[in-house]
């Protein structure tokens, strides 16, 4: 049989193709589909990937104003709070949710800025050290009680201390030592001064005590 005649019962004309040549097309034919089908499927997720975004431009409540701010979709809380919006009272410690030195309160509830996605608090009342002072720059009771007793050595931690008793005496005002100590038991020092630290925050709790009595 020639070659004419084998390629007529394959259905094809006459060729003076080689053979060589012929495989080359049909391999470049396969990598063509191949590519076309891959980029297909990339353009599929990429549709997907696009409709799942999260928007970057987010407004925040934080200490009674609304802020805005571009954050990337994987970023912290205390990431945004210190270097987004210049709120440097949010201490960096571990970065992993054990010292507490990063602690907020979010809807008035203590929570690790470096373990909070900034996401995920949009709509929400995010309150920091910054704002605890009153308009006329009246310190909270428990900043006065810190200052008045120098419940602390170099201070890093003091912030997250303080927000975390701001909550606590906010739910008992009038706790004991061992309470108080329990209620702020989240939070570390460095220079293991918790007997100071407790000193001042219970001198705190009874200026606010005496506050609410003058109201």
């Amino acid at each position: 049989m020639s070659h004419d005649d084998a390629a007529s019962i394959h259905g094809g004309g006459p060729t003076n193709l080689p053979r060589r040549t012929f495989i080359k097309g049909v391999i470049a034919g396969g990598v063509a589909a191949s590519s076309a089908g891959y980029f297909l499927r990339s353009s599929a997720l990429s549709a997907q990937a696009r409709a799942g975004t999260v928007e970057r431009l987010v407004t925040l409540e934080v200490n009674g104003q609304s802020r805005r701010v571009d954050v990337a979709p994987q970023e912290t809380l205390a990431t945004t709070l210190r270097y987004k919006l210049g709120l440097t009272g949010t201490k960096l410690g571990c970065d992993r949710a054990e010292c507490g030195a990063c602690t907020v309160l979010v809807d008035d509830v203590p929570r690790y800025a470096c373990s909070v996605l900034t996401h995920s608090v949009r709509n929400r009342r995010i309150q920091t050290i910054e704002g605890l002072q009153a308009a006329d720059g009246t310190l909270h009771p428990i900043q006065q009680g810190i200052i008045e007793e120098q419940g602390f050595q170099c201070a890093f931690c003091m912030s997250g201390f303080v927000m975390s008793a701001v909550a606590f005496i906010a739910k008992n005002p009038n706790p004991t030592r061992e309470e108080l100590a329990h209620g702020v038991s989240g939070n570390l020092c460095r220079c293991q001064d918790y007997d100071k630290i407790l000193t001042a925050l219970e001198r705190g709790a009874e200026i606010a005590r005496g506050a609410a009595r003058e109201a």
